[in-house]
């Protein structure tokens, strides 16, 4: 179980980034974060993450405080971040050595890039590979260590819709799989609804948990089902409310999405 006890962020130029963030999240679930440029989302996936740490408050998982990156969380970035040396399967295959023999290694690797499509391309540089299959790569490589938890910070955005939509699908039935906690951050609302358990809005500078919608239909979902295009309604609703109605405590702020 992963919790975010009031963690807030104030940077050495005295900017507050975060203010008193609370969250729960359950083994195996999918919670997306979504909200406004400026209001603290990827800063708090790296406090999740180990990359940066809280001014106050505390991330745990499994009761072990989180003071520096995890083995067992992976992130994927906006950007493949892939080293253009190297091949896809050396990509992939990149750190694992390090505690892993050899063997075991390239038959993770090789089951990893069976499951994301690229089996043909595993000796491909990246200069040779499209946006898409290049982020499928930075999948692979997130996800061939096991780890419980994989942080997702825009990781579709800078695709094409119909490759962005893809892709949504190709994590999800990857998910489905080995079911680790997923917490993804996203301005895409119909990439938060059709993959999330949970959607949080983070709104205001410093960013505070505004609402949180509980979303109550099995996947997988259609972008097109009626249902999902009524919680669209309601999460834009909610990312538009004004700011009288923004500082609303996040306690009375979790709704159900019927």
């Amino acid at each position: 179980m992963l919790r975010i006890e009031h963690v807030s962020k104030q940077f050495n130029n005295g900017f507050l980034a975060l203010d008193g963030i609370h969250l729960q999240v359950n083994p195996g679930e999918i919670v997306s974060f979504v909200g406004t440029s400026g209001c603290g989302k990827s800063t708090l996936l790296r406090i999740i993450s180990g990359l940066e740490s809280p001014t106050s408050g505390q991330v745990l998982i499994d009761d072990e405080l989180i003071r520096s990156p995890h083995p067992n969380i992976g992130i994927i970035f906006q950007e493949p971040r892939l080293m253009p040396w190297l091949t896809v399967q050396q990509n992939v295959q990149f750190g694992l050595e390090a505690w892993l023999p050899k063997p075991t290694c390239s038959s993770l690797v090789q089951r990893m890039l069976d499951r994301v499509g690229l089996t043909e391309f595993a000796q491909a540089l990246p200069r040779q590979l499209s946006g898409g299959m290049a982020q499928r790569v930075a999948i692979a490589r997130a996800l061939v260590t096991k780890p419980s938890i994989l942080l997702l910070d825009e990781p579709f955005s800078a695709l094409d819709a119909f490759i962005r939509m893809k892709l949504q699908d190709h994590l999800l039935h990857i998910w489905t799989d080995d079911r680790p906690t997923l917490l993804l951050v996203t301005h895409d609302v119909e990439e938060a609804l059709v993959l999330s358990d949970r959607v949080i809005v983070l709104r205001g500078s410093p960013g505070r948990v505004y609402r949180e919608f509980v979303l109550d239909l099995p996947r997988p979902r259609k972008r097109t089902d009626l249902q999902v295009q009524r919680w669209k309604e309601q999460l834009l609703s909610a990312l538009d409310l004004s700011s009288d109605q923004s500082e609303l405590p996040a306690e009375h702020a979790i709704a159900e999405l019927h």
